[in-house]
């Protein structure tokens, strides 16, 4: 499942922020968002229980981020 959300919120980040993302497999349950090498979203431990970061929130968390950089 997590493997499935992951790629979903990179399209997301893909087509509504038109911007590059790269994905890496990480341990199970593991679930983060860097931008520019910082992280940005940790779905922390609730991840290993299938609960994981939306899909809007990562997208709100990452557009400000790279608000803040274009500034």
């Amino acid at each position: 499942m997590s493997g499935l959300h992951a790629v979903r919120v990179a399209a997301r980040l893909r087509r509504d922020l038109r911007t590059d993302v790269d994905m890496v497999h990480g341990r199970y349950g593991e679930f983060k968002v860097l931008v520019d090498g910082h992280e940005v979203v940790d779905g922390g431990a609730l991840t290993a229980l299938g609960i994981m970061p939306s899909r809007r929130k990562v997208l709100e968390v990452v557009r400000g981020h790279l608000e803040k950089k274009e500034s």
